[in-house]
């Protein structure tokens, strides 16, 4: 495929990825939120006008607007960025203002916001306990079996045979814990503790960068010690009590491996320009479609992840906002006031925006939208 069949091709798997996991992200706010007796006005995904939807028996509207491309949940009693009562919520009858969101406790409120980020990482290790269930869990003894010449290894002293014991600290008990210890720093000095005919040792390695690309012509920038192990990675059986805590285990290591890259990019260790936004998924989630329903479903859970992962970070207008100001009312045993909370919400919005454009812009470029307008003009 391609040209305009290509894009076609990734808005499908984009709204394939995408929509699903909006719908189960809101679908968690809204569960909890009805287990505490909040009645939900509006359950949509996209935005804008509506294509089509009904009108349950307890009153919730679910619609399909024309741009589904987000989604949302709107609670009765929920009017404002702050969550401020208004006139219109103080004039309720009790019974009906006993339903509505702003008069829930602040605990149970703090939990319907919780609900949605956490759903994502839910389904995600859920996703994830199916693989393990099926494929079982890496089981490749952390033995190197392969030094690549003129490597980072291979400078430093690692010689077949040697045992990995941990890497910049972590301890690693199969092979494949190695690579997410080292991806992230290229350039950087790693204390890598080893054995070798049974004594241990340790070495300072800094991992050289590479840049991969893989089928679609996408490049990858990551640090390579230039080890490897046999020649085939072992998979063993997991038993079924140890499936979740597999999965879990997995999806931390994903979380972590995002809060790490988060970080270097504010510390101004990795480049902005490595930040990806709406267009960037929309291509990887089109051609993780193209390649079936195995990788599909690996992309949606991993997608899943950084999903609840951002929506956890306290930024005003995302989850992570609302629930720094409900710690802050809890500390503070009253609510912030609420221009504070306005002034916030505006600023944060100003923020994403940014963003928003920022790494759209970042997308166009990566797909080399500059350089051919630049032949163009030129």
């Amino acid at each position: 495929m391609t040209g305009s069949a290509d894009w076609l091709w990734y808005l499908i798997g984009f709204l394939l990825v995408i929509g699903p996991l909006i719908f189960i992200h809101e679908l968690g706010h809204y569960f909890v939120a009805r287990a505490f007796g909040v009645k939900a006005e509006v359950f949509s995904i996209g935005f804008g006008r509506e294509i089509g939807g009904w009108t349950d028996r307890r009153g919730t509207r679910w619609k399909l607007c024309w741009l589904p491309i987000g989604g949302y949940v709107r609670f009765a009693g929920d009017m404002s960025p702050a969550s401020e009562p208004t006139k219109e919520w103080l004039s309720l009858p009790p019974e009906e203002r006993a339903r509505t969101f702003q008069a829930k406790p602040l605990w149970q409120r703090f939990l319907i916001v919780l609900a949605g980020p956490m759903t994502n990482i839910a389904f995600a290790v859920l996703v994830l306990s199916g693989f393990v269930l099926a494929y079982g869990a890496p089981r490749t003894p952390p033995v190197v079996d392969m030094v690549k010449p003129g490597s980072a290894a291979e400078a430093a002293g690692i010689q077949r045979g040697d045992r990995i014991l941990s890497v910049a600290g972590t301890e690693v008990h199969v092979f494949e814990d190695i690579a997410p210890l080292v991806i992230l720093h290229p350039n950087e000095p790693l204390l890598v503790r080893f054995e070798r005919g049974g004594q241990p040792q340790e070495l300072t390695i800094t991992p050289r960068p590479t840049t991969e690309e893989d089928k679609f012509g996408n490049q990858f920038r990551k640090g390579m010690l230039g080890i490897g192990p046999g020649e085939r990675p072992e998979f063993a059986p997991v038993p079924v009590l140890q499936v979740v805590p597999t999965a879990i285990g997995q999806t931390w290591r994903i979380i972590t491996l995002s809060l790490e890259g988060v970080g270097q990019i504010l510390t101004g260790k990795r480049s902005l320009q490595e930040l990806g936004g709406p267009l960037k998924i929309a291509k990887f989630s089109g051609e993780q479609t193209s390649q079936g329903p195995i990788s599909y479903i690996s992309f949606v859970a991993l997608i899943s992840i950084n999903l609840g992962f951002i929506n956890l970070l306290p930024i005003p207008l995302l989850d992570g906002g609302h629930l720094l100001f409900y710690m802050i009312e809890g500390i503070r045993r009253k609510p912030m006031r609420p221009e504070a909370q306005e002034w916030a919400f505006r600023t944060g919005l100003a923020a994403l925006l940014a963003l928003m454009v920022f790494v759209t812009l970042n997308d166009l470029a990566s797909f080399g939208l500059w350089s051919k307008l630049g032949g163009l003009i030129g």
